[in-house]
């Protein structure tokens, strides 16, 4: 299943989440099963952050769907410099829960631990855009956990030094393999969550500062 697929499978959720932001957003297509730009637009502008959840599993499928849609993420010269742990263990989940403070693990049906590879990040000064490559791929996976009609939450792991040890420790990291986050994911206990208007045209310049 591809991208434009699982934005097509959230479409009916959208459609109703269209109704009520869509003049709150500026947006003036409204979503439908052939207007795929109003599906995208529409699936990024309604995306919200959600920390509870029903304790329903998610499905391996769905989640191995996530996991594509991270790895469709653009990276520095091609580089794919990352490595995802998909979590669905209540014990590991728990384990994770108790090592992060902000996780939301309690009654998350499943975790996606997006991690940087340092055996493929580049080189020298180049290095750290692994950390923008695995932001891109986190991005992804939360849009398209929205689109499925699921919730999610990105909660950061690196560079915080009293995070990261005990990630790797639950999850056996090798040295090489760097936690960047744990996304949190679920069927949302209040699926009527509504995401918060960030658009300031205050912090827009055109050509030039």
């Amino acid at each position: 299943m591809n991208v434009k697929s699982v934005l097509t499978a959230g479409i009916s959720a959208l459609s109703i989440m269209a109704t009520s932001s869509c003049s709150q957003y500026g947006g003036q297509a409204p979503v439908t099963p052939d207007n795929t730009a109003g599906i995208v637009v529409e699936n990024i502008m309604t995306r919200t952050s959600i920390r509870q959840f029903t304790g329903q599993p998610v499905g391996k499928d769905t989640l191995e769907t996530l996991v594509k849609a991270g790895m469709a993420a653009p990276t520095a010269v091609n580089a794919q410099p990352w490595a995802f742990v998909v979590v669905t263990d209540r014990a590991v989940l728990d384990s994770l829960d108790a090592v992060h403070p902000y996780s939301h693990l309690k009654k998350a049906g499943a975790a996606i631990v997006v991690c940087g590879d340092m055996e493929k990040a580049l080189e020298g000064d180049n290095r750290a855009y692994w950390i923008q490559d695995c932001s891109a791929a986190t991005e992804n996976i939360l849009l398209a956990a929205h689109a499925y009609g699921l919730g999610a939450v990105w909660c950061g792991v690196y560079p915080n030094p009293e995070r990261i040890p005990g990630v790797k420790q639950v999850l056996g990291l090798p040295d090489s393999i760097i936690p960047l986050n744990i996304v949190t994911i679920g069927h949302p206990e209040n699926p009527d969550h509504q995401p918060k208007d960030k658009w300031d045209p205050e912090r827009v310049r055109f050509n030039h500062w």
